[in-house]
């Protein structure tokens, strides 16, 4: 089945002929759908952190990161083509006509391209755009008046312009300050230097695509003095990118191995639960985690810092706690009645129901379950109110031994077309924003080995195609779903002003992502 060449593809990626065998067998079986019990909801898997207690969380926090590691880590891997495609649309089809410019015009809505141009001048890449621009004999405004609509969108898309069309999304202008734009990778450097800077040293980890690791570089190199002397901080900021050891291989219509033109088989990268590999080599106490595109002006970062140490103190309450049981479970002579407490306390605190008529057969036997239920990685996400937005969400999930668990689980892992399935989905109060804090040490300081926690039937096969030939792709377990599923979770309400991404272009004309100093 596999060439001579395969092979040494398959070792030159660190891939073992068994992981593409079992992606095959996946093709050939398929994913089950998780079995959801009940949406998690407040009171029900998801905490409210009351005003009385933020003091003292906070203060667990600050006081918590004078002797811990903290690292941010951002996934940046994605290009803003997404993030422009109703502009590249644009330029493919509009002709010029005046069909298409009365078509144009008509189209006033808002995140229409009339909107789009009629405010050009509000992006935050405005003013970057009509310089180079004018630096190539152009007049931007002239161009507007002209309606020369595609020629002005391939200064922004294209390589003699802004080249947002081979840009990654964290270097993308987000925010204009007086003196300053901001892209979102700066934005992710001011707020760890608000709420993880630790001796005056603020640590970030982004996993970025191979083809952008330098464009990251510079665009550190430039801000890093001005940050540093602004915040009063000093950066240690490392990058990687996905491992090729997780990339995935495709199947046809006929169920074979797509391949290249020169015959080699086509991988693709495994989405973003191969990010699991990335994370489980940071070492560090505590370990926040933040999408590239979730950031926010300087004016409103006031909430999103206040909860993010509020996360954290949670995450150092609730590892103190378990770390404790799990100090009592080592005790020769711990009593039946203690046992008794603890299980209280994992139905309690740590997002996990035991199966119906569990027994066991010894004290033995009871302990050392506790302990398995006890001694893994921990997080603490916060959730906000789901006001339609795509993406996954807060749910207790049966597994296979009748337990269930809180999970953080994707529609596409649901069966839909089942009708309690779709119930219970519908009564989802609330969404997963990825904002996320991990503790991945034990209680006795060793680093858990992540990817012994993954459930990997959590996995994806979507379609796409390839060669204009529709073919089957496959992802790993997402990151913070099967990637995390078997991690002791902590579900905490944070408020909206927390969530803010930019998924279009459009986005950063939201109030939110305006300044006072935009051009108007």
């Amino acid at each position: 089945m596999y060439t001579k060449e395969d092979l040494k593809e398959f070792k030159d990626r660190g891939i073992k002929r068994e992981q593409i065998d079992q992606q095959i067998e996946n093709f050939r079986t398929g994913f089950d759908y998780v079995n959801l019990t009940e949406p998690a909801t407040i009171g029900n898997g998801i905490k409210t952190i009351p005003a009385d207690e933020q003091n003292y969380l906070t203060d667990l926090y600050e006081k918590g990161i004078e002797n811990a590691e903290v690292v941010k880590m951002v996934p940046a891997s994605g290009s803003a083509t997404r993030m422009f495609k109703s502009l590249f649309t644009f330029l493919e089809n509009y002709t010029g006509s005046t069909e298409d410019f009365l078509d144009l015009v008509q189209d006033t809505e808002p995140n229409s391209m009339h909107d789009f141009f009629t405010h050009l001048n509000e992006f935050p890449f405005y003013s970057r755009l009509e310089n180079i621009m004018w630096e190539k004999g152009k007049d931007l405004d002239k161009l507007l008046k002209k309606r020369m609509f595609k020629e002005i969108l391939e200064y922004i898309l294209g390589p003699k312009g802004l080249n947002y069309g081979n840009t990654p999304k964290g270097l993308v202008d987000f925010h204009v300050y007086r003196d300053f734009v901001r892209t979102a990778f700066d934005e992710h450097l001011v707020e760890a230097a608000l709420y993880c800077k630790r001796d005056k040293e603020a640590r970030l980890h982004f996993t970025v695509s191979a083809e952008y690791v330098e464009n990251f570089k510079k665009r550190l190199k430039k801000v890093t003095k001005v940050f540093e002397k602004m915040f009063d901080v000093k950066y240690d900021v490392t990058f990687s990118i996905q491992k090729p050891s997780t990339d995935t291989v495709s199947i046809n219509a006929q169920g074979e191995l797509v391949r290249d033109d020169a015959g080699k088989i086509l991988f693709r990268p495994g989405g973003h639960g191969a990010l699991i590999y990335n994370l489980n080599e940071i070492k560090a106490d505590i370990i926040f985690i933040k999408n590239i595109d979730n950031v926010i002006p300087d004016r409103s970062k006031g909430d999103t810092i206040k909860f993010k140490k509020l996360l954290g103190g949670t995450l150092l309450e609730t590892q103190s706690k378990v770390f404790e049981q799990l100090d009592r479970l080592d005790k020769r002579n711990i009593t039946d009645s203690e046992l008794d407490e603890i299980e209280a306390f994992i139905e309690e605190t740590i997002g996990y129901k035991k199966a119906e008529g569990l027994s066991f057969a010894s004290k033995k036997e009871r302990i050392k379950f506790l302990q398995h239920i006890l001694n893994r990685p921990i997080r603490v996400c916060g959730m906000v109110k789901n006001e339609g937005e795509p993406g996954g969400g807060p749910f207790w999930v049966k597994t296979k031994d009748g337990s269930s668990r809180l999970m953080i689980i994707e529609s596409a892992q649901i069966n839909l077309k089942d009708k309690e399935q779709k119930k219970i989905f519908d009564h989802s109060t609330h969404f997963n924003p990825v904002d996320i804090v991990c503790g991945t040490r034990n209680y006795k300081g060793k680093r858990f080995d992540l990817t012994d926690f993954i459930d990997q039937s959590q996995g994806f096969i979507t379609n796409k195609s390839y060669k204009g030939k529709d073919i089957k792709v496959q992802e790993l377990p997402g990151l913070w779903n099967g990637a995390m599923a078997q991690w002791i979770t902590v579900f905490v309400e944070v408020p909206l002003s927390t969530f803010t991404p930019v998924k279009t272009v459009f986005d950063l004309r939201r109030f939110e992502h305006r300044n006072v100093f935009s051009k108007s």
